[in-house]
């Protein structure tokens, strides 16, 4: 299978210059460090090298790809099933059955397996697949294995791939050393993280005073300004996230929280409102720093400053990517230090003397209960919603359909009304239940 017909599969015109000279550096044969910004396109970078090394007459597993997030390996995968490729792929990750995941192993004979270190070192203990034919590794987000508790996990994944004789290491950030335990052999390095300028001067950071310690009012008020334009809130700690989204809700601000703690259909739930633009606000952990495929971010605010300059350059990745603008707020009360890490002159930011009220976003998501397995697609639904639902193209906005449920995008205007009139009908002759997502 070509380049283009793949590009042409994932609708994509052209691939930009990173991507081909980590296409170009993977034919060499070397193991391979590919650094480059966030939202430059890092997974098809190495998508593309793995699908050039798999081999149809190997029936097993033949590349494993190890991420730090549930929602990378799902996003990874689909953008492999994307492909439309001969090969198979699946995902493992914590907060499902193993069990699951090793029966559907045995059904579709994947070649691809993309996996949280924890969970892949449960399936390679359990010998649920062959490692034996794993010849490749991929550690996407690879400086994460350095923090306290993941190298330890990585180690023993690695240690029980006893073929390995390729490795492609990519992160957004350089690390000072990698860790031995990755097994690098003759190693080519391509650092695209130079044009960091460009975005940098694209990006616009403002310190925003809080009067007090306690800086919710500060934050609402904040928020209130932007209007509906998407907003990523960050704070180091799960608790801290659920105390903040719980103060902006019941300040009537639209607002969703996402971090390692939740169920993984509420942390999903969460994203598909982020990203659709039903929920202007997203208040996360640094779980949403790295990785995501979260588009259009307008605002990043840090609520509390991450310990290290990684995690701050991480955060402040999710907007001014490619050629927009973006900006980036660091609340701070008076006893707080800048630290170190940040070396330029920020701006102040001065809050209105009169707060905006909490704007509402354009959209609403509409939970329907029916997906692939049912034999319905994005393009049965949106005919639905125009037909049946009396919704025209700027009243829809994007819409996911999973195995078996969807989401999808409709004007707030109209969701009452849509939902009054899709009340009795059957979409492609099914019967399913409809409702505003919670």
């Amino acid at each position: 299978m070509n380049i283009q017909t793949i590009l042409a599969n994932l609708k994509i015109e052209a691939l930009n210059a990173m991507q081909q000279a980590a296409i170009e550096a993977y034919k060499e044969g070397s193991d391979l460090i590919l650094l480059s910004p966030t939202g430059s396109g890092k997974t098809l970078a190495y998508l593309l090298p793995v699908l050039s090394s798999l081999k149809k007459e190997i029936d097993g597993v033949q590349a494993v790809v190890l991420v730090p997030s549930r929602e990378l390996a799902l996003q990874i995968e689909q953008v492999f099933k994307s492909m439309k490729t001969d090969f198979n792929v699946m995902s493992c990750y914590g907060g499902r059955p193993a069990m699951e995941e090793h029966r559907t192993m045995k059904s579709i004979r994947p070649s691809v397996i993309i996996g949280t270190p924890g969970r892949m070192n449960d399936h390679l203990e359990k010998r649920n697949f062959d490692a034996s034919t794993v010849k490749l590794l991929v550690i996407d987000e690879f400086d994460k294995s350095l923090e306290f508790g993941f190298q330890d996990e990585m180690n023993e994944v690695i240690s029980k791939l006893p073929a390995l004789n390729r490795r492609f290491l990519l992160s957004a950030t350089d690390a000072d050393e990698i860790p031995q335990f990755t097994g690098l052999n003759r190693t080519v390095k391509l650092n695209f993280l130079e044009g960091e300028e460009n975005a940098g001067s694209r990006l616009h950071l403002y310190k925003v005073m809080s009067p007090i310690k306690d800086k919710l009012e500060t934050l609402y008020k904040l928020v209130c300004c932007f209007g509906e334009e998407s907003t990523l809130v960050f704070c180091n700690h799960r608790e801290s996230v659920d105390r903040v989204g719980k103060f902006l809700r019941s300040q009537k601000v639209c607002c969703e929280v996402f971090h390692g703690g939740m169920e993984q259909d509420d942390r999903e739930r969460a994203l598909y409102k982020f990203r659709n633009g039903s929920c202007s606000v997203l208040v996360s952990t640094d779980l949403a720093a790295r990785g995501l495929d979260i588009t259009g971010v307008q605002h990043v605010v840090h609520y509390h400053l991450p310990v290290a300059e990684d995690g701050f350059i991480h955060r402040n990745g999710r907007t001014a990517r490619w050629d927009a603008d973006g900006n980036a707020y660091i609340i701070l009360h008076s006893e707080e230090v800048i630290p170190a890490y940040i070396s330029q002159e920020l701006d102040e930011f001065s809050l209105p003397e009169e707060t905006p009220k909490p704007a509402l976003p354009k959209f609403v998501t509409l939970y329907i209960g029916k997906g692939k397995k049912d034999k319905i697609n994005k393009i049965d639904i949106v005919g639905f919603l125009f037909k049946k639902g009396g919704l025209n193209k700027e009243e829809v906005g994007r819409v996911d359909v999973k195995d078996h449920y969807a989401f999808a995008a409709v004007s707030r205007k109209k969701a009452k009304q849509t939902l009054k009139l899709l009340q009795n009908e059957k979409i492609k002759g099914v019967k399913a239940l409809m409702e505003l997502a919670k």
